[in-house]
C-alpha cells in the first residue's frame, strides 16, 4: 500500500494540495490525557489547518455510559457530523496536535459508522506547522451535509465477547499500552484500576508504531514490528488501550498493512480494570 492513501493515510503535502477540493473536510481531532496541561479547543481557536472543524472525542461518545467516551449511538454520530458539514460523498482528513495520537480514534469511528473515505493526517499538526504549511484562527464557513450511516457492529467488540476471545484463544487481543502498564509496574492514570493486562493479550505499545516525528512506520516495517511481538496476522484482532483511544492507532497500523480483520474493545482497561471478577495478568504473562 502507498505510503499516502485518502482511505487510512495522507502525507501533508497531499493535504496541501487538495485544500481546495470541495468536497474534502479536515478535521481537529485534538484529545490529551486528563492533567495533561493542553487545551485542545483553545490550541483549535489559536491555529488550525484551514477548513477544518474541531471534534471534541469526549463529546462525541455515549455519555449514557459511565466509561469515558464510548462510542456514540448512530443517531448522534450523524448529528454531530451534519453539524459540522460533514456528509454523504466527503473526503475526511483528521489530525490531531500530537502527530498521531487521538486522530486514528476518529478514522476508527467513521470505519464504524461504515464511512471508509477518511484518512489519518500524517504526523498531524505538528508536522503540518514543522514545514510552515498554512494555518488559520478562522472558523470554516459550515452547511449542512446529509450523511448515511451504516454501522459495522463487527468492528467494535463488549467485555463479553473480550472475555470469550481470552477463552477460547481463537482472537490476538493487542494492548496498546507502555510496557510498564501492561506489566502492571506501573499504577493507571485513571483511580481506581487494578493493574495488569486481559489475560491471553499480547503488548505493543502504539508509540512502537511511530517515527521520532509523529508519522507512522512505513508499512514493511509495520508487519515486522506484529510479527516481533509475537502477534499472528492471520488470526482476527481486538485492540485494546486505557479508554480506546490509542487502540485506534493499532487498527489503522493493522489496516495499512491489509490485516482487515480488526476490531477494538471500546471500554478498554478503564472497564476491565474495574471489574473484580475479570481476571488480570500481571508480568509478561
Amino acid at each position: 500500500m502507498p505510503q499516502t492513501d485518502p482511505k487510512t493515510l495522507v502525507s501533508t503535502q497531499w493535504l496541501q494540495d487538495h485544500l481546495r477540493d470541495p468536497d474534502l473536510r479536515i478535521i481537529d481531532a485534538s484529545w490529551y490525557l486528563p492533567g495533561t496541561p493542553r487545551d485542545p479547543l483553545a490550541e483549535y481557536k489559536a491555529a488550525h489547518i484551514p477548513g477544518a472543524r474541531y471534534v471534541d472525542i469526549d463529546d462525541l461518545s455515549d455519555h449514557r455510559s459511565d466509561l469515558p467516551h464510548m462510542a456514540p449511538p448512530v443517531e448522534k454520530f450523524m448529528s454531530r457530523m451534519r453539524t459540522l458539514g460533514i456528509g454523504d460523498g466527503h473526503q475526511v482528513v483528521v489530525y490531531d496536535g500530537a502527530g498521531i495520537y487521538s486522530a486514528p480514534r476518529v478514522w476508527w469511528l467513521f470505519r464504524l459508522m461504515g464511512k471508509a473515505d477518511v484518512a489519518v493526517l500524517d504526523g498531524g499538526f505538528p508536522k503540518w506547522q514543522a514545514e510552515a504549511r498554512p494555518v488559520t484562527d478562522d472558523a470554516p464557513v459550515i452547511r449542512d451535509r446529509h450523511m448515511t450511516v451504516t454501522r459495522q457492529n463487527q468492528m467494535v467488540k463488549d467485555v463479553t465477547q473480550v472475555a470469550a476471545a481470552t477463552k477460547l484463544g481463537d482472537h490476538e487481543i493487542i494492548d496498546a499500552r507502555s510496557r510498564a502498564r501492561f506489566c502492571g509496574d506501573e499504577p493507571e492514570p485513571r483511580p481506581g484500576l487494578r493493574p495488569g493486562h486481559i489475560p491471553g493479550s499480547r503488548n505493543l505499545p502504539y508509540t512502537a508504531l511511530l517515527n521520532d516525528n509523529g508519522t507512522l512506520k512505513p508499512d514493511g516495517e509495520l508487519r515486522m514490528i506484529f510479527e516481533r511481538a509475537g502477534i499472528d496476522l492471520k488470526k482476527p484482532a481486538i485492540t485494546t488501550c486505557g479508554s480506546g483511544v490509542t487502540a485506534a492507532i493499532v487498527n489503522l497500523a493493522l489496516e495499512r498493512i491489509g490485516s482487515t480483520n480488526h476490531s477494538l474493545y471500546d471500554g478498554s482497561w478503564a472497564e476491565w480494570g474495574m471489574y473484580g471478577d475479570l481476571r488480570v495478568a500481571t508480568g509478561d504473562n
